[in-house]
């Protein structure tokens, strides 16, 4: 791992610590660079400020489960669209957890929406999640456990929403039963067909 990766690592890292321990409003960049050890230059290196580092970290989730999503479609042992939408679904229970660290951000910056910056922020993620899921129901495609005439777009749009609605759900009642993973998998079972 290179030197800059392991860096901008470690700032996500010390981010991701600090909401859980402080909550995303009180989470400052100063808190970062001094869990960091870092620079202030360094820190700014990566990032302009708190919300663009938060909505980076929103992306690294969503690029480290396409990397489990794509290893384990290119698995020779994975037959179907089981242990694919199994991984999805986890990782949606996961981050839709009003515990969960996303959660947090993203509910943090969609509260923030009245700023220009933190709307920008909260549309690229929102069209690099859709982009991502779009390409997962492809692969799909590809594969043949979807059908070919499936509207991906479409889908892969339902499928955010449905997601943000679970995200803000969540936050909203905490002490609800959050939807199981099985159920979540029957529900995209049944919006992939």
């Amino acid at each position: 791992m290179s030197t800059v990766k392991s860096s901008f690592q470690t700032i996500m890292d010390a981010a991701e610590a600090l909401i859980q321990e402080k909550g995303c409003r009180q989470t400052t960049l100063q808190d970062i660079i001094q869990r960091t050890g870092m620079s202030k230059g360094a820190i700014y290196h990566y990032v302009s400020s708190k919300d663009e580092l938060f909505g980076l970290v929103l992306k690294s989730r969503v690029e480290q489960i396409n990397a489990r999503f794509t290893e384990i479609v290119a698995s020779p042992d994975t037959a179907g669209l089981g242990n694919p939408l199994q991984l999805i679904a986890e990782g949606m229970v996961r981050s839709t957890s009003h515990q969960d660290v996303t959660n947090k951000i993203f509910i943090y910056l969609l509260s923030q929406m009245d700023n220009a910056k933190v709307e920008a922020i909260l549309q690229d993620i929102y069209r690099f999640t859709l982009d991502t899921c779009t390409g997962w129901i492809e692969v799909g495609k590809l594969h043949k456990v979807i059908p070919a005439e499936a509207d991906g777009a479409q889908i892969a749009n339902m499928l955010v929403m449905f997601m943000y609605g679970l995200r803000v759900q969540n936050t909203i009642l905490p002490d609800q039963s959050p939807m199981s993973v099985q159920d979540l998998i029957v529900f995209m079972s049944k919006a992939l067909r």
